[in-house]
């Protein structure tokens, strides 16, 4: 049986510009500090080595994983730390050469401390080993790997501190999309009525409506303020962020002060179907611009498609139904994150392991399913517009140029957003029973594409764009 994976385990708040590569990299940091305090050896600490191997090497420098381990070693906490004090942090460690931890403890750590190694672990592609040292000698070595969406695992890891998924601990275990199906139609509920139920367990309401305000007012503020910046991205490739000028362009004169009142002014823009497409397409721009430089985004279900499912829900909320409000923001998260884990526990979420199939893929079809059930469609119906979205991303692969998570991975954003109404359209409009394609089905098949690409398009820098298109040529 599998662990149980929430819907805040799917749409989480951290820092760009990945979600493998940043946040992940940065919680295993933090979990190894805390599991050397738990060992009673953090106080003989006084030297750390760390390695990087395969995509977290072969990309780190491009996606900022040396710069996460060093916020992760300081505890700095991504979903809250103040985004100025990361490059001050980053910063004093690099001028000083020396970590401060809490507590006044201060070890040396230089340039080399990190150590890029082009070789894969067999586990998983993105494998980070930590090494502690007392007088030079070896006191600790554990090796993690991040496995997509922030998640870390370790290799002997078991379900032991997992909660399985099973009728003792969830009103409704799902593993599989049929058997959601299964539960909505014996229930005659809704996909949201049965995640709910089954966050319930977890959480109270209360909580589970004021973590889901948290996730939304995150994904809005990212949209607030990459419309609102404007410039070029770090990093080397000097690209300009376009969502400024394509939001100046629809937004024309109207005024507001607050994210509040920008959602109005939308509702109130021209909505010829031109501009649909550009605010969709801006909006989708505008969260990972802000991704791109380190800013806070909320995985969904990874930094590198961060963008697709704010803009969906805002078109959902500024085209379709100007009267929505927080409850069907809810009912949307609820969906998507839903789906979401169904491909985490069937296929992947890491672009390492299957290629952009699994983050821009993963997040249309999270995003069609969620804005189907908004749109009235039936269960089976989101199920399908979650397949179509999908199928027409297999075998997308993951080729950043300069392993910097800009060319092509945000405008990737803005098509899977597009393909993800798209798709719920489609869906809308079908009989789920005459389709030949089930979502499961589908999830299958693009795990076994995933296990079919070559290394090289799967978060490497190797092929595709990244070879054909290198630094040198921006």
């Amino acid at each position: 049986m599998s662990q149980y994976i929430s819907v805040f385990d799917m749409l989480k708040i951290g820092v760009g510009p990945s979600s493998s590569h940043t946040l992940g990299p940065w919680r295993a940091a933090q979990q190894w500090i805390h599991k050397l305090k738990g060992q009673q050896l953090f106080k003989k600490l006084d030297r750390i080595q760390v390695d990087l191997y395969g995509s977290l090497s072969l990309t780190g420098k491009g996606h900022a994983t040396d710069l996460a381990i060093l916020l992760g070693l300081s505890d700095a906490d991504p979903e809250y730390i103040p985004i100025e004090d990361i490059f001050i942090i980053v910063e004093r460690i690099n001028i000083q050469e020396e970590i401060y931890f809490k507590g006044g403890k201060i070890i040396p750590f230089y340039k080399n401390s990190i150590i890029f190694n082009r070789e894969f672990l067999p586990f998983h592609a993105n494998g980070i080993t930590f090494r502690g040292f007392s007088n030079e000698e070896e006191i600790s070595i554990e090796t993690y790997f991040s496995i997509g969406g922030g998640f870390i695992v370790q290799e002997n890891d078991t379900l032991e501190d997992d909660i399985e998924i099973n009728k003792k601990n969830f009103p409704y275990p799902i593993n599989r999309a049929i058997q959601l199906e299964e539960y909505c139609e014996k229930e005659n509920l809704l996909i949201s009525d049965i995640v709910f139920k089954n966050e319930l367990e977890l959480r109270s309401a209360e909580e589970i409506d004021h973590e889901l305000k948290r996730i939304w007012d995150t994904m809005v503020e990212s949209m607030y303020l990459g419309c609102h910046t404007s410039g070029t991205l770090p990093g080397g490739l000097n690209v300009k962020r376009r969502a400024f000028d394509t939001h100046q362009k629809l937004i024309k004169d109207t005024s507001y002060t607050n994210p509040e009142e920008w959602i109005t002014a939308i509702r109130s823009s021209e909505v010829k179907f031109r501009e649909i497409l550009k605010w969709v397409s801006c909006l989708a721009l505008s969260v990972n611009e802000i991704n791109a430089s380190l800013g806070r985004v909320v995985t969904a279900p990874t930094n590198g498609s961060a963008g697709v499912i704010p803009a969906v829900l805002m078109y959902y909320m500024v085209i379709e139904n100007h009267e929505a409000d927080f409850s069907h923001v809810k009912r949307f998260l609820l969906t998507a994150g839903e789906i979401g884990s169904i491909f985490k526990k069937n296929a992947t979420i890491s672009a390492a392991m299957g290629g952009c199939q699994a983050e821009i893929g993963v997040s249309s079809a999270m995003a069609a399913a969620a804005l189907t059930e908004m749109l009235g469609g039936s269960v089976a119906q989101c199920l399908s517009a979650a397949e179509i979205a999908m199928e027409h991303h297999l075998g997308m692969t993951c080729d950043p140029i300069g392993g910097l998570v800009q060319v092509p991975c945000i405008e990737r954003n803005s098509m899977g957003a597009i393909k993800a109404i798209h798709a719920a359209e489609i869906a809308l409009e079908t009989n789920p029973k005459e389709c030949l394609v089930s979502l499961d089905k589908v999830i299958d098949t693009m795990w076994e594409t995933a296990k079919d690409m070559n290394k090289n398009y799967k978060e490497t820098s190797e092929g595709g764009l990244a070879v054909t298109v290198r630094l040198a040529d921006c």
